[in-house]
């Protein structure tokens, strides 16, 4: 990775301004009521469609390190962000709920989690001992995009009604994506022996990580992460209008509140993981998170306490979103991250769609409030078993080799 400084960055603004427009799907729940009211569809089954396309999202993580391998990022980059657009375009046109579930669902899903894991990678590839401020700026910019297209989207649906403004979202976002892949490059990461005794020792493949019993720790407690922060962000608006009382106008403004806080949260946890500890971070966000859901729980809400724990729970989701990939690649190596990640991501897909099929199976809000406490509590403990995965003594003695030969 020979390279200026200056062109390094240049790198991070392609990065920002193509998360930004893949951020602006964290803005669905503006959605679910114009929709309800124009096609007269159930607000749960059109409620749904962001969970379908969550899990669409993480799911498509696990193919885009190989499409990345067979056509380059920035080609990746161009086609995911055509699909992305394209798919909401149409979805300006459907009549029926399970075309929506298709296009905006499905289609958006992929488009945006292909692009999103490899641009994140990358960009992290390129700032090896800046990881957590990186992943911080690059997820960052993608809760930015949310914030930035509450009041786009906002602003359509309310002037152009709810067709068009999935329209004109569709032409933004596809100009967005394919305007910033200009300005990305793709790193090449060789072979390397780490030093740092807070990092593993080896690069893993996916196959390798899947023999520590690391991994599936991992994946529960970022399931767990994302449990919370993707069941509160989908229907947050609603949360407000029937838990604490409030009008729709004012249980619009929770919308923009989760931007800010999920910003806030990948920008400023991101760097602050670098200088505690990324585990430490995590652990702090799932002991907050809990305190959160307990009080939505049992607390009569008033606008006050509703927004403090809907701040306290997108701060930490998007912490926690921001501090796994250098996790991952603390414990698994530099090389393999995107792949790697790919799979423990996986959690943000099923946490994203068994929130929804929990709170309907528990009958509501509160009950799955309840549930989401005690996993954070278990992930809590989970956190502390954690230490990097023991290596067989053939590849201590091979890394030891390699070290040497690196000095």
């Amino acid at each position: 990775m020979r390279d200026t400084k200056g062109h390094r960055w240049l790198i991070v603004l392609g990065t920002i301004i193509v998360q930004m427009g893949l951020g602006t799907i964290y803005t669905w729940s503006l959605f679910n009521q114009p929709l309800v009211e124009h096609y007269g569809w159930e607000l749960s089954s059109v409620a749904a469609t962001f969970s379908i396309l969550s899990f669409s999202l993480a799911f498509a993580t696990l193919f885009s390190s190989k499409i990345q391998e067979k056509i380059g990022l920035r080609r990746l980059i161009m086609f995911a962000g055509i699909t992305l657009g394209l798919g909401l375009i149409i979805s300006s046109q459907v009549t029926s709920l399970w075309v929506l579930y298709l296009f905006a669902g499905v289609l958006v899903g992929a488009a945006d989690g292909t692009a999103y894991m490899t641009t994140l990678s990358n960009a992290i590839k390129w700032f090896p001992k800046k990881k957590g401020l990186i992943s911080g700026i690059s997820v960052g910019a993608y809760g930015t995009g949310s914030l930035v297209f509450k009041y786009i989207n906002s602003s359509m649906i309310e002037t152009l009604g709810v067709s068009k403004a999935f329209m004109f979202w569709g032409i933004i976002v596809m100009v967005m994506i394919v305007g910033g892949s200009f300005l990305v490059k793709e790193a090449k990461v060789q072979n390397q022996v780490q030093a740092d005794s807070n990092t593993v020792q080896k690069d893993y493949t996916v196959k390798e990580m899947l023999k520590t019993k690391e991994a599936y720790l991992l994946f529960i407690i970022f399931f767990t992460a994302c449990m919370s922060g993707l069941f509160l962000i989908g229907i947050v608006k609603d949360i407000g209008v029937s838990m604490a009382g409030l009008n729709a106008a004012t249980a619009a403004n929770a919308v923009a509140l989760v931007a800010i806080f999920n910003t806030l949260g990948r920008i400023v946890l991101g760097a602050l993981s670098d200088r505690v500890g990324h585990l430490n971070v995590v652990s702090g966000t799932l002991f907050v998170t809990a305190a959160a859901v307990i009080i939505l729980s049992y607390m009569h809400l008033n606008y006050g306490s509703f927004f403090a724990c809907v701040a306290a729970i997108a701060f930490c989701f998007g912490g926690n979103i921001t501090v796994f990939p250098a996790i991952v690649a603390n414990y698994f190596g530099l090389k393999n991250s995107g792949q790697n990640y790919g799979v423990i991501y996986q959690g943000f897909g099923f946490g994203a769609l068994l929130a929804t099929m929990i709170s309907s199976f528990l009958g509501g809000f509160v009950p799955t409030f309840k549930l989401i406490a005690a996993m954070c509590m278990i992930s809590f403990i989970l956190i502390m078993l954690l230490k990097l995965p023991a290596m067989k003594k053939t590849e201590k003695k091979k890394l030891a080799f390699q070290k040497l030969q690196h000095e």
